[in-house]
């Protein structure tokens, strides 16, 4: 067990942001494309954080154009270039699934003050 923790240990990474699940993130990811390579943003809600360790992803989701779009992200992959919070939320779940049942306002996550 100590080898597979050794060996996972190698590939995360030191500096993790602090985020929770409500709260609002951009998430740069580096896109590949042919030779070059380039970073895009994602930003949206995180309404899930799965496992722990080497692992641990959050999925985030937004809606643009009235099209709800999710998408996992594991933490320690070297494509996530870099995660910032935008703002906090407020929230008492653990999983916001039921945000892909709401539309417009009823979709909104109060502000941590």
């Amino acid at each position: 067990m100590d080898l597979v923790k050794a060996l996972s240990s190698q590939y995360m990474k030191d500096e993790l942001p602090q985020v929770e699940v409500g709260d609002t993130v951009r998430v740069h990811v580096r896109i590949q494309e042919g030779s070059r390579e380039r970073i895009q943003t994602f930003e949206g809600t995180v309404i899930a954080k799965k496992h722990g360790g080497i692992s641990e992803a959050i999925t985030v989701r937004r809606v643009s154009y009235g099209v709800g779009c999710e998408k996992v992200f594991p933490l320690h992959s070297p494509h996530v270039a870099m995660i910032e919070t935008v703002r906090k939320g407020k929230v008492r779940r653990a999983k916001l699934y039921y945000l892909r049942d709401r539309v417009g306002k009823a979709a909104k996550i109060k502000e941590k003050v």
